[in-house]
């Protein structure tokens, strides 16, 4: 039977609340309850330890007032004297009565019984009027085991007090080891709630934040599906709705530049046709100024020409983009091919190689994989000096490929490094070297980025430019999530 739990995140929210906040209230609750009743217990302690102390040195001093009244009474005599005896004998009987309420032990309710029954024969005794001195020597004598009853009831009330504090501190302790292990349950199911809510809310934010991060990088392949509070479900498909309409938007794009730049590729062929045939003079010899003008017409003709391919190019690049196509094959004869593919180039150069690469398998895009080891190569012959070398390293490292690719000329600018991966960005080209076309890095970007993984440029390993680009070694139909960006320029 599944536990009912609420669907929306406002009820998830009260729920975390409620599981976080009920043990801690109840911890607090009954921590306050107990430190009550410690209090209220020492209150009382203290309170009734001081009257019966007091009542208790009362006893001793009424005793003696007792018994010096009636030595004055044997030696004077008069009804004074008597009176005064009466006074003090009424006075123990009071203090007698406030002693009982106090002392609640048997020890202690006895010996103040004994006291009570001692002093009653005395007075008794006294204030019948036996008269006869020898009578007074033997009531004198009485008053000795009167004192011994009153040091018996101060004894017996301190054993009191002495055994309620004790009893006092052991609940003081049962108290403390109580609260001490609720609060050690208290900890790991705090953790444990926390844990599940933050589990719960933090996978579909997580889902929401890579969406709205791909959204913002034009990465549109992967589907969005967002799983949690209904909520939350609901923004992600709004945000799908999005995608979807984003990615029919740059297929409208790309459309309009294939038509547009196809449409003016014939009417700019007649221009540089027609640029061409006044160059040769077919429609006579021109004079400088004509020359002038015409070599105008057709350099600035290459120029847009240039860049119409290069929108063509970009076009083609970005609708190839879109989605994987997942297949299991090696990476050495893959990267075999694309240096055979540039095996002129790097022979007119003269360039060196340097290749370690390990026999890996990969379940990837081949076809995306390939363009990005072409764009690398061909950005680092280009930039590589005559005779120079080129690095590629392709290996395993905790189920990723690790793959660089260097060069040794002259490295990228700290000014540009931030800028090389836009499109149609080509920078400052060094002497001797033509720009390019600016969107081979950022096609590689965006094929490693559809991977899951990550390029960076790292500084200290070649003279001039080194990618390093780190992918999962088996991709699925989706790209794999990841956390951090998809360039690092400041690698090191």
């Amino acid at each position: 039977m599944a536990i009912p739990r609420p669907r929306s995140l406002n009820g998830r929210l009260l729920l975390g609340l409620a599981i976080i906040a009920v043990p801690l209230l109840a911890a607090l609750v009954t921590a306050a309850v107990q430190l009550r009743r410690l209090s209220d217990s020492s209150e009382r302690l203290v309170v009734e330890a001081v009257q019966s102390t007091r009542l208790a040195q009362d006893l001793f001093a009424q005793t003696a007032s007792l018994e010096r009244s009636l030595r004055l009474y044997q030696v004077i005599g008069g009804a004074t004297l008597l009176d005064a005896y009466r006074a003090h004998d009424k006075r123990l009987e009071t203090i007698e009565t406030q002693l009982q309420s106090h002392l609640r032990s048997p020890e202690a309710r006895a010996a103040i019984g004994r006291y009570s029954r001692l002093r009653a024969g005395v007075s008794d005794r006294v204030l019948r009027g036996t008269g006869p001195s020898l009578q007074f020597e033997a009531i004198l004598r009485d008053f000795g085991l009167l004192d011994d009853a009153a040091t018996n009831v101060s004894l017996r009330g301190n054993a009191q007090i002495d055994a309620e504090l004790e009893n006092l501190r052991v609940q003081t302790r049962r108290s403390q080891q109580r609260l001490f292990w609720e609060a050690t349950l208290l900890i790991p199911l705090t953790t444990i709630a926390i844990f599940a809510f933050s589990l719960g809310l933090g996978r579909p934010l997580r889902q929401i934040d890579r969406a709205i991060d791909e959204l913002g990088r034009g990465a549109l392949f992967r589907p969005i599906r967002v799983i949690g509070p209904v909520d939350l479900e609901r923004l992600g498909r709004q945000l799908e709705w999005l995608r979807q309409r984003l990615l029919d938007l740059a297929q409208e794009r790309n459309r309009f530049l294939r038509h547009m730049s196809h449409e003016l590729k014939t009417p700019l062929a007649n221009i540089r046709e027609g640029t061409e045939l006044l160059m040769d003079g077919a429609v006579g010899e021109l004079d400088a100024d004509q020359r002038e003008v015409t070599g105008i017409l057709r350099e600035n003709s290459i120029k847009l020409q240039r860049l119409i391919e290069n929108l063509l190019s970009f076009s083609a690049w970005q609708t190839s983009s879109v989605g994987l196509d997942v297949s299991e094959f090696r990476l050495r004869p893959l990267i075999k091919q694309v240096i055979e593919n540039q095996q002129l180039t790097l022979l007119s150069q003269r360039v060196r190689l340097d290749v370690t690469v390990e026999d890996l398998v990969l379940r990837a895009d081949r076809g995306k994989l390939r363009l990005i080891l072409e764009n690398l190569l061909s950005n680092a012959i280009k930039y590589s000096p005559r005779s120079g070398t080129i690095l590629i390293r392709a290996q395993a490292e905790q189920q990723e490929l690790l793959l660089d690719v260097g060069d040794s000329g002259t490295g990228i600018p700290p000014d540009e490094r931030a800028k090389i991966f836009e499109a149609f960005y080509t920078g400052k080209a060094p002497h001797g070297h033509v720009k390019g076309t600016g969107i081979g890095l950022s096609v590689v970007l965006e094929f490693v980025t559809a991977h899951g993984g990550t390029i960076e440029i790292v500084d200290g390993e070649c003279m001039g430019a080194h990618f390093r680009i780190r992918m999962p070694l088996e991709v699925g139909e989706a790209p794999v999530e990841r956390d951090a960006n998809s360039i690092d320029a400041n690698a090191a």
